[in-house]
């Protein structure tokens, strides 16, 4: 098993390091910390509490991982954060543990880009091929979807739900449930249509998109009766794979409202 930890690199003694990982100058690894084989810590980098980190991660200068949360209610329970393979911490990202009010973990998927400055707060769940651009925050008991795209500067409200494959345009405050495959934008963020793109790059079939954009008009175009019935009547009407997906996380329990659009949708928008 071969490692490389700089002379000045600081590794607890219980601290648990695979094969091949790479510990950078003034780096601290805390000693309840595992670290996956082929994982590169650079220079600066922090990582303490019950941290377990997986394979291939590139972590850089001056990221913080696994040190309290900024939660006043946290006592020094013995919370964690686990991080999956393949991810690109860069610098100055913050990842803090969980709490005893959430699920006791902090947890990131795979395949993430967390770009400069991103902050991940306790309790936070991050699933796999999602990229946080530079300067985003997400408050406490956030989840974030795979494949989900947050543009820089944006900050997510505690709770909130962003659903997979979403995308939240630069500079946003989201203060509620983003719907899957949807795309919000603004200083309070609101339903400008689907993420078309994102869609298509992800090899979605045409029919399948085809029918979410009807399901989407359906729902936000008419306002007879609730928007629950409307999402059931529409669920029903467009069968497809997709929209059975979206009806489902709509119609699932949450403390937030959904982003709405500011005015009558129309997919022709989009």
């Amino acid at each position: 098993m071969t490692q490389k930890i700089h002379s000045t690199a600081i590794v607890g003694a219980n601290a648990q390091l695979g094969a091949n990982v790479e510990i950078g100058a003034y780096s601290i690894i805390g000693d309840e910390v595992k670290i996956g084989e082929g994982t590169v810590v650079k220079s600066h980098v922090v990582i303490e509490g019950d941290t377990e980190i997986g394979k291939n991660n590139l972590i850089f200068p001056f990221a913080s991982i696994g040190l309290a949360p900024q939660d006043l209610k946290f006592r020094g329970e013995k919370s964690k954060v686990i991080i999956g393979d393949d991810n690109r911490i860069r610098e100055h990202v913050t990842i803090h543990l969980g709490t005893q009010d959430g699920t006791m973990v902090t947890r990131i998927g795979s395949n993430c880009l967390l770009m400069v400055g991103v902050h991940i707060a306790h309790d936070c769940i991050v699933g796999d091929h999602v990229i946080l651009a530079n300067n985003v925050t997400l408050a406490g008991h956030v989840e974030v979807g795979d494949y989900a795209v947050i543009g820089g500067l944006s900050a997510v409200h505690q709770f909130a739900r962003i659903g997979h494959g979403a995308m939240i345009g630069g500079m946003s405050g989201v203060e509620g449930d983003v719907i899957p495959y949807s795309a919000v934008m603004g200083e309070r963020a609101f339903l400008a249509g689907l993420n078309l793109v994102g869609m298509k790059r992800r090899g979605i079939a045409r029919d399948e998109i085809h029918a979410l954009r009807n399901f989407f008009k359906k729902v936000f175009s008419e306002k007879s009766g609730a928007f629950s019935e409307r999402v059931d009547a529409a669920a029903k009407e467009f069968q497809s794979v997709i929209v059975q997906d979206v009806a489902s996380f709509v119609k699932s329990k949450s403390t937030r409202a959904f982003c709405q659009p500011k005015a009558t949708y129309d997919s022709a928008d989009e």
